[in-house]
This record gives structure tokens, sequence and C-alpha cells, in this order.
């Protein structure tokens, strides 16, 4: 999901561009929700478990990519399938992400130390090699979006700052120790709003009962929906984040974002759009310096899981309060 909202300021700004050209997206269901206030944009939902499965699926769904009158493809993802819809789709300008994955190589096994290209911009050059020009350097947002009465009932007004809170990634080296996380929040409430942000039974019944401790701290998650959820991440102020899909999606929306870094660097290109790089909080690289170990950090040396928990309790509040 992060990859897939990274793609939205990169669409917003060649639309800005480009106003007349019209973007068909090519995504799961899930994942329309995000494109939701590009105007010059239509969802063309796929389905790999069903309809578009396999090779004949994927046939079937070069035919409906046809049916739109397309005039070009600009592949932002570049894997397998992907590449067996280039060629059903045999006729068509069909250009492909550099993804860069050498450098990155290179960059994980430590014969690279220089920040690699931002994933914007290499989704930004598929555009520029089909002929369109345009630049991420001065991005718009679309406007903080009016919570329903729905919303409003259960986290209350937004009458003072809220900070957004998302706790949990795909693997633990990425994931902060939730005992150190809970002094943040207990830090942070006492001045402002903190909302939690997450996915999945587990981490909704844990942050139910972190939220459960304190009276200016709310879940989210499990709550409402993820048109609702992007509602209300419109309205925050600021979102800590792990590398991990709440930090895309509160930037993508114009928010700051504060992310922390495990055994994964923002040099891979990774790092939510348009931020600060005073607000990439980085594990202790003196003491874990192979960090990076990994792109997406399912790989780390031994005892590098951990490597997240020497970020600072106290820097991370001092740098989420900074952004206020």
């Amino acid at each position: 999901m992060g990859d897939v909202a990274m793609t939205v300021p990169v669409l917003a700004a060649f639309s800005k561009a480009h106003p007349t050209i019209r973007i068909t997206v090519l995504t799961k269901k899930q994942f329309a929700p995000l494109f939701r206030d590009l105007q010059t944009v239509t969802v063309l939902l796929v389905d790999f478990t069903t309809t578009h499965k396999g090779v004949y699926g994927l046939y079937k769904l070069s035919k409906q990519i046809r049916n739109t009158s397309v005039d070009a493809v600009a592949d932002l993802h570049n894997v397998l399938r992907t590449k067996i819809l280039s060629v059903f789709l045999l006729g068509l300008n069909f250009v492909q992400i550099d993804k860069g994955r050498s450098e990155k190589k290179a960059l994980i096994s430590g014969n690279l130390r220089v920040p690699l290209r931002k994933t914007p911009q290499r989704y930004a050059d598929v555009f520029r090699r089909l002929g369109f020009d345009f630049d991420l350097d001065n991005p718009s947002f679309p406007e903080a979006k009016q919570l329903d009465a729905t919303v409003l009932r259960e986290l209350g007004q937004f009458s003072k700052p809220v900070i957004g809170i998302a706790p949990f990634a795909a693997y633990v080296s990425k994931t902060y120790p939730l005992s150190k996380m809970e002094k943040v929040i207990f830090e942070l409430q006492k001045e402002y709003k903190v909302l939690l942000f997450g996915g999945g039974l587990n981490e909704t019944n844990l942050l139910k009962k972190i939220a459960s401790k304190s009276p200016n701290v709310y879940c989210v998650a499990g709550t409402f929906d993820l048109d609702q959820e992007l509602d209300i991440i419109s309205n925050l102020k600021v979102m800590l984040s792990m590398d991990s899909s709440n930090g895309h999606m509160a930037a993508m929306l114009g928010v700051s974002v504060v992310t922390l870094w495990g055994v994964t660097h923002p040099f891979a290109g990774f790092a939510p759009f348009g931020q600060l790089d005073r607000n990439n909080l980085l594990s202790d690289l003196n003491k874990y310096p192979q960090i990076p170990t990994s792109i997406y950090g399912n790989k780390y040396p031994e005892g590098y899981a951990l490597a997240i928990e020497t970020i600072n309790v106290k820097t991370i509040v001092k740098t989420v309060k900074a952004n206020l």
C-alpha cells in the first residue's frame, strides 16, 4: 500500500502540468480510495485471485485495458505480471520503471553509502520517458476533509492539534518496541489528542488496550473504512510512523511525517514524500554499522532485529513536537 500511496503526489503533479491528459490507474479494489482526490484519474480494478488470475486472466485484463483506448502504459511496478501484460499489449508504448535493483543491492551489501533516487522520482521518470515533462518540487495537496458525524462521535472534536501514531510494520526489525512507544504516547497525550492507526485483529486489540489507559488517546484501527481513515489522516498535524504505509498515506495528503527506521534506511528511496530529512529518525549506526541490511526489513544479521530500539524516546517526542 505504501508504494501505491507514493504514486499519488506524482500523479497529482502530472495532472497539474498536463490537465488534458486522461489517466487510468490499474490497481486493487482496496487501494482505490487512495486516488479519490485526483480529478483526471479513473481507476480500473484488478483482481488477481479470481477474474485476472494466471496468464489467461492477464490476457483478459489486457483486453480490458485496450478497451479504455489508452495510448501508452506507464508501468510503475515492473514485476512478472506487468512483464506478461506488456507482451499482451504489444503495439502500445509500454515504459517500465527502473527500480535501481543493482544500486539497492550495492546499498544493502555495504558497497554504496549515498542516497539513491527517491521512489516518487523514479515514478516520474517513467512519465518523462513517455514524453511528459513535469517536476515534483512544488506539490499541491487536497484540503483537510470535513469529518462526518460517525468519526466525530467516536474520536471527539479536533479542537487542538491531533497527532497520529502508526506503531506497527510488516517486520519486527522495522517496529519500535511497544513498551517504548507507550512512553512516547504517554508524553504526547499530555498536551495533544493522539490517534492510533493499525490493521488486523491483533494490532487493533493491542491499540485499544493502549487507548483505554489515557483520555486523550483514541484507537482508529478496526473502527473505520479506508475512506474515513484518509479523512481522519488529512486532519492530523503530524503522523508518527514506522517505515510503513501509514506514513506514505499521510505524506500524500500533505501531513508532516516522522518516520522511525530500523534495519532499513531512507537512502533506499522509500522515505515518505516531501518530508524533511530531520524527520527520519535512525537507529544507532555506530552500534549497527551494516544498516541498511535489506530494502524491506526482512533480512538482517544476528543481533540486528531490535536495532530500532536505540532511537531515544525523548528524541521522538521532541521531533514530533517540532512538526507542530
